[in-house]
């Protein structure tokens, strides 16, 4: 299916018109549209000091807390297409601003399901805000990958998105403060098995209020600030195709899109069973012995070593192909990935926060290796790795794994998914003898 992206083809009031990618008004674009990236990263990452929080609030199974994330992921799926008709219709500036009020909404409606407290509402909550975030990535991702040079553009993506990782790193601190450090459960003893009280649980629920207010006033401050800036319109090499001269052209016939597509969806199966079960992991009495509060600083470092390897490898891919930085990055957090599933103590819980270092460049570098070589069919080809971002969703898998087989087993899934990641950059990331067409179409 191929996903009719576009940004606006008039440019939008107040913005400029194209200018060549390393001008200053790119560069004022792109340090604006850093903060989306940084307030995505940070939003999502929050999740992952909410997750063990709300599984003590409402005594929920791996699975079911799992589910939450899920949930989030989900609206990747289901969002997407409006989003790119949005985009359409009014404008990626317009369609940005949009998105970070759907994401002040969402992030409003924590405080009737803190209040209540109400595990469905929660749910829902969690849903608007993911479906904010989908419009901004549906949006700025393409954007900064044809804005500049085609070859630099992994380095480019890597480079803005190491402001996403800023926001990643920085949440759990944030979190782990203002949700954690200030619950019952939170700060409990590593191996506590007391059971909350109605009035800890409703105590423990209440304290995301606070947190949430201050998301929500944020994402309203910068959706201001996005609506007045004059953002340059997208160049002409990657906009939409006429209908009639695209009857000879198809996504699918450039393997690095068709198989950079799953791809995406199996990354986020690996970066998210990560995160959201890293706090749960780190605190377990073999592992680190750590409080869920403790545990935050470390899921710290991890989003710091995102952080790190994102500013890196950006550098890096100036000079080394994205493809080779891709493979060993993947065979790094293989191996890695084994360490933290077959060892205990300290050696398996820096096993697990070293992968943030190897994960950080495989989002920006798959998505840029994805759309390398379609031209005029980048921003449905976008559109289609933006929806593989719902493969997120999966982690309930492993939260099935981890009640099954246990915590620590449930991790060799991820190592299985680094595997595949290895396979794209060797081999299905290449542009040329791309896959035939697909008879029914």
């Amino acid at each position: 299916m191929a996903m009719p992206i576009q940004t606006q083809r008039p440019v939008e009031a107040g913005a400029t018109s194209t200018v060549p990618g390393g001008s200053p008004s790119y560069r004022s674009a792109l340090t604006l549209l850093a903060s989306l990236f940084f307030m995505w990263g940070f939003i999502t990452v929050i999740n992952n000091t909410l997750l063990p929080h709300l599984r003590s609030v409402f005594d929920l199974s791996y699975t079911q807390t799992t589910l939450i994330e899920s949930v989030w992921f989900i609206a990747y799926f289901f969002a997407s297409i409006p989003s790119a008709k949005l985009i359409e219709r009014v404008g990626y500036q317009r369609a940005m601003v949009f998105g970070l009020g759907l994401m002040a909404v969402g992030a409003l409606m924590m405080v009737p399901a803190a209040r209540l407290p109400s595990y469905g509402v929660t749910l829902v909550a969690l849903f608007v805000i993911a479906s904010g975030i989908t419009l901004l990535q549906v949006a700025a991702n393409p954007y900064v990958a044809v804005v500049g040079p085609p070859e630099t553009a992994s380095s480019r993506l890597n480079l803005v998105q190491a402001f996403n990782s800023a926001g990643a790193t920085l949440a759990p601190l944030f979190g782990g403060y203002l949700i954690l450090g200030r619950s019952t459960s939170g700060t409990a003893v590593a191996g506590s098995t007391a059971v909350l009280t109605p009035a800890e649980r409703l105590a423990d629920a209440q304290s995301v209020v606070l947190p949430y207010l201050i998301v929500a006033t944020v994402l309203v401050v910068l959706a201001v600030v996005i609506a007045r800036f004059p953002l340059p319109a997208m160049g002409t090499a990657t906009q939409r195709s006429a209908k009639a001269d695209r009857k000879g052209l198809s996504l699918w016939s450039h393997r690095n899109l068709v198989l950079g597509i799953p791809a995406i969806f199996i990354y986020l199966i690996a970066e998210i069973g990560v995160a959201n079960l890293f706090i749960n992991f780190v605190s377990q009495p073999q592992i680190g012995n750590l409080t869920h509060e403790q545990a935050s600083h470390y899921l710290f470092i991890l989003w710091g070593g995102m952080m790190v390897g994102r500013l890196v490898g950006s550098v890096v891919m100036r000079t080394v192909p994205a493809e080779r930085v891709l493979a060993f990055a993947s065979i790094g957090a293989f191996i890695v990935m084994l360490i933290a599933s077959f060892t205990t103590g300290h050696v398996a819980m820096w096993a697990l926060i070293s992968v943030g270092l190897f994960h950080s460049i495989m989002f920006p570098t798959i998505f840029t290796l994805g759309i390398k070589g379609l031209g005029p069919l980048t921003e449905e080809g976008s559109g289609l790795l933006i929806m593989a971002i719902a493969g997120g969703a999966l982690v309930i898998v492993q939260g099935w794994l981890a009640d099954t087989y246990g915590l620590q087993a449930s991790f060799l899934l991820t190592a299985v998914c680094e595997l595949y990641i290895l396979f794209y950059a060797v081999w299905g990331s290449r542009v040329t003898d791309p896959l035939p067409e697909p008879s029914v179409r």
